[in-house]
C-alpha cells in the first residue's frame, strides 16, 4: 500500500447511514450459490402470459410435445 492509502471508520458524507443499518451478512448466499435462470420475455410475449406458472407450463407442454417427436 500506498502512504497516502489510509483507512477511515468514517462515511463520505455523500452516504446515508441509516440505510446502512440492520444489514444481514449472507442474506442471499443461499440463492448466490444455487444460482439463478432469468430469462427477459419480449413484452409481447410476456403480455400473454397472466404469471410465471403460466408460463412454466407452457414451456412444459412444449419440452413434452418435443419428447414425443424424437
Amino acid at each position: 500500500m500506498t502512504d497516502n492509502a489510509e483507512l477511515h471508520d468514517e462515511l463520505c458524507p455523500e452516504y446515508d447511514a441509516t440505510l446502512l443499518k440492520n444489514g444481514v451478512r449472507g442474506k442471499y448466499a443461499k440463492q448466490y450459490a444455487a444460482g439463478t435462470n432469468l430469462v427477459r420475455l419480449d413484452p409481447d410475449i410476456a403480455a400473454a402470459f397472466p404469471n410465471e406458472e403460466a408460463v412454466n407450463e407452457a414451456l412444459r407442454s412444449v419440452l413434452k410435445e418435443r419428447n414425443k417427436e424424437k
